[in-house]
């Protein structure tokens, strides 16, 4: 065989050389352009404009939707059974309705010291029956406030005019406080008084009569009674009973007020109802 020239052996030498080299050069940066091209991430999820607030959000405590919110759900009201009343003589008293249907009363009382606005939304959309009892001069000052407590299924009652206890007093005395504010009541809202109840409570035997002689139906004392939305009873087995009412203020707190005695009458089983309706 004969030899290879040196020249070729040369040339095939640097071609092998060259080939090794771009070999060496091109592997590095390949592998560099696999590393920083990095695919979308599964958990990174394409932002999207924010939505409106969930229609289930909570409404903020305090505020007229989040007592609305709290307001339990009772039995539907019974068929009211009026209670007999006496035809003749002094009207009755009573700390509570002598019925035994499943029901409570909720009154409020006086109407000069304080009158949250939100009251009244919060009666009608949560559709609470309430009897007022109210002073005449606060309710010729805030007749407008009265009326819509009225239109929300409130009904306005007899609590004298100077809010003076009457038990003492003569009779003459007493059926002036009890008249005259039955009379001013009349003219501010169209329908005279037929229930009333005494400052305090306070009343004899010529609170009794005087009220008969002014047109009043029933005198009304009270089996509980709630402040800054704390129901306090008069019993010690401190459960709302049939035929119970509860007394409360125009007050500050009157929506706690309110709320602290719906979910007192929930859980003793009983409805709230419209004192009216059993006493016709």
């Amino acid at each position: 065989m004969s030899a290879i020239p040196a020249r070729r052996i040369r040339v095939v030498a640097t071609l092998l050389a060259l080939l090794a080299l771009s070999a060496c050069t091109a592997g590095p940066a390949l592998h560099a352009r696999r590393i920083t091209v990095a695919a979308p991430s599964p958990s990174s999820p394409v932002p999207v404009p924010s939505a409106s607030p969930s229609p289930t959000a909570k409404p903020a405590p305090g505020s007229l939707a989040w007592y609305v919110s709290q307001v339990p759900t009772f039995p539907l009201v019974p068929p009211p059974q009026p209670v007999p009343l006496p035809t003749t003589g002094p009207v009755p008293f009573w700390h509570r309705l002598p019925t035994e249907q499943k029901v409570a009363f909720i009154t409020i009382d006086d109407g000069g010291l304080a009158r949250p606005p939100a009251v009244i939304d919060f009666i009608r959309e949560a559709h609470i029956p309430v009897t007022m009892f109210l002073n005449s001069p606060a309710a010729a000052e805030h007749t407008d406030y009265f009326r819509q407590i009225e239109a929300a299924g409130g009904v306005v009652e007899n609590h004298t005019i100077t809010h003076t206890s009457l038990s003492g007093r003569s009779y003459a005395y007493q059926k002036q406080e009890i008249c005259g504010a039955a009379d001013r009541l009349e003219t501010l809202f169209g329908k005279r008084p037929t229930l009333f109840r005494p400052p305090f409570g306070n009343r004899d035997a010529s609170t009794l009569s005087a009220a008969h002689d002014c047109g009043m139906k029933a005198v009304f004392h009270w089996s509980e009674t709630v402040h800054e939305g704390k129901v306090r009873y008069q019993t010690p087995e401190k459960v709302v009973r049939p035929g119970d009412v509860l007394l409360m203020h125009f007050r500050p707190a009157l929506m706690d007020d309110l709320l602290a005695a719906l979910k007192a009458i929930h859980r003793a089983g009983l409805t709230p109802a419209l004192l009216e309706d059993y006493v016709r």
